[in-house]
């Protein structure tokens, strides 16, 4: 999957949830509006999509307030000291987890500004299958 594609699904999601989109890319990025497209290819192209990931209008629109959100945790391993004493290491399976916070928006930009790829984070709460891919 392309960033562009990425980008697609995720003003398409933000949308259906009320996010002004037109509006927003108009008055943040300050462009003369052509179409959906083109407003989308300009965000890819000049990489101004962060502007778009951690804008609060588009964040609170993506995690709508109460909606539940299902997502993918990754698997993970870690070390941590066993009841006899060891140290052993935990593998834990991946697994789908659902959440309905008013506020997880708030949560998620803070998630996302620590994460080291943002569209790798967003990628996740779109329940897709395909691999994201950096060309």
């Amino acid at each position: 999957m392309t960033r562009y594609e990425l980008l697609t699904l995720l003003v398409g999601k933000a949308h259906a949830n009320g996010f002004p989109f037109r509006k927003w890319y108009v008055s943040r990025l300050g462009l003369p509006w052509t179409s959906g497209e083109d407003a989308i290819a300009t965000l890819c192209e000049q990489r101004r999509y962060y502007a778009l990931l951690f804008s609060h209008e588009f964040a609170h629109a993506f995690w709508k307030p109460g909606e539940p959100i299902t997502f993918q945790v990754p698997s993970q391993s870690f070390q941590r000291r066993m009841a006899d004493g060891t140290i052993g290491t935990v593998i834990r399976k991946p697994y789908t987890r659902r959440s309905a916070r008013t506020d997880a928006w708030k949560y998620h930009l803070r998630e996302m500004a620590s994460a080291e790829e943002p569209l790798r984070y967003m990628r996740r709460y779109l329940n897709i299958e395909e691999e994201f891919d950096e060309a």
